[in-house]
């Protein structure tokens, strides 16, 4: 098969990684890719919002195969483009359509959608400048801590956990007065805080069947202990300690399967990747939010966790074939720890040379590019998060020693990494 796989991120460096692997692959285009990317395709310069251009590539290679690594184009509405192009009938796209992919395109679209099909997750109201004042006094009113969302898309970075009113009535200002998310955040959704501990399960969906992916565990706050600002993640984990069969079981009958069925009923063509984010309160499973697509960095210690072949994978969702396929698992746990520039996830700045890539031993560990970019015969800095490191370890201890002790053989100026990845269950 020719594929074409859209994305620059260290996800899309994972899916890179393992889709060059199948013998099934006959051509990789990755667009617009990363320095990472090119050791396993070719990379196309252009932007995957740039619809003309991933029609044309798709004509001009013969692709076979659209797989959409991440958010953005899906919900403006790639999926639908291709498969309504005359030209372009033939092939097969990972991906849902725009109406899918508001599970993740709009955070009050997902909330109504989990109430309607008896999904766990917290109470929720939404807010717009027409009922500002009303959303003041909700605030004023509800019991603390109080989660705060941009309706739309905002890197990861949409949702404030406010400790008090005062706080919390300042970030609403923010959203929605001063456009701190730009468009993302002309709806806000004010949600109950949930406790407990995160975990993320993902999906792979043909339209009517579907396959449970390895789970993951990611840290998205900046510093050591789950503190400062939230990120796009600083690392990950797979498999989660503490999900256990019973916990998996929970997962699927009272969060994953009513979310197919709700697909079906609802009439929303879904054949691709479900991300579900997850707090676990009690050993019960809730939903906090949906993603069309993998995460990152979870692809990262999920994907190399996956022995099957993932273009037969992608193959069989494409054709809705995958009750025929049986998930295989690597069981050692995988460990990954994102190297990110100085100032991140604030101002920062791109263009560093980055040494000592090549001495990644790769035994036991895997080097994923995330913001890099070759320029004149050197590897430099090219966004927020630059790198990651993978590594497989008896446990979760050890998966993160092997991957530490790998990162300290890089450098770049401002280079700066968290020594803590899975600390809460070394």
């Amino acid at each position: 098969m020719r594929i074409l796989l859209l994305g620059s991120g260290g996800r899309e460096h994972a899916l890179a990684w393992k889709i060059s692997q199948s013998p099934l692959c006959d051509a990789l285009f990755i667009a617009p890719g990363n320095a990472g990317t090119a050791s396993c395709g070719t990379n196309l310069n252009f932007a995957v919002t740039d619809f003309n251009s991933i029609k044309q590539c798709c004509i001009n290679e013969n692709i076979d195969l659209v797989v959409v690594g991440p958010e953005e184009p899906l919900v403006k509405g790639v999926t639908d483009f291709i498969i309504s192009s005359p030209k372009l009938k033939n092939i097969d796209v990972i991906g849902p359509g725009k109406n899918g992919a508001q599970l993740e395109g709009s955070k009050a679209f997902a909330k109504a959608f989990m109430i309607r099909h008896n999904i766990p997750t917290a109470s929720y109201r939404e807010f717009t400048l027409e009922n500002y004042q009303q959303g003041v006094q909700y605030l004023q009113e509800h019991e603390l801590p109080i989660v705060l969302k941009a309706d739309g898309l905002a890197a990861g970075k949409g949702v404030v956990i406010c400790e008090n009113h005062i706080e919390a009535i300042a970030e609403y200002e923010l959203m929605l007065q001063r456009a701190k998310f730009g468009e993302a955040g002309k709806k806000v959704v004010v949600e109950q805080f949930l406790q407990g501990v995160e975990m993320s399960v993902f999906v792979l969906m043909d339209g009517k069947n579907y396959v449970i992916l390895p789970e993951a565990k990611d840290y998205k706050r900046v510093e050591e202990g789950d503190k400062g600002p939230n990120t796009g993640g600083m690392g990950a984990i797979s498999p989660v300690p503490f999900a256990n069969e019973e916990l998996m079981k929970k997962i699927d009958d009272k969060i994953i399967r009513p979310t197919v069925n709700g697909l079906q009923k609802e009439g929303l063509e879904y054949r691709g990747f479900i991300f579900f984010g997850l707090m676990i309160s009690d050993g019960e499973p809730y939903m906090i939010e949906y993603n069309c697509r993998m995460g990152d960095p979870e692809t990262e210690v999920v994907i190399p966790r996956l022995k099957n072949d993932l273009v037969e994978l992608l193959k069989s969702a494409a054709d809705q074939q995958l009750d025929k396929i049986k998930i295989e698992t690597e069981a050692r746990t995988a460990c990954t720890i994102v190297a990110v520039s100085g100032g991140y996830p604030g101002e920062y700045v791109k263009g560093y040379e980055i040494s000592g890539m090549g001495d990644v031993n790769p035994e036991d560990s895997i080097l994923f590019h995330m913001g890099t970019v070759a320029k004149d015969g050197q590897i430099v800095t090219n966004g927020g998060r630059v790198f990651c490191i993978t590594s497989f370890g008896r446990s979760v201890y050890d998966a993160a020693e092997i991957s530490k002790e790998e990162m300290r053989k890089i450098f770049f100026d401002g280079m700066e990494f968290r020594s803590d990845i899975g600390y809460e269950f070394q």
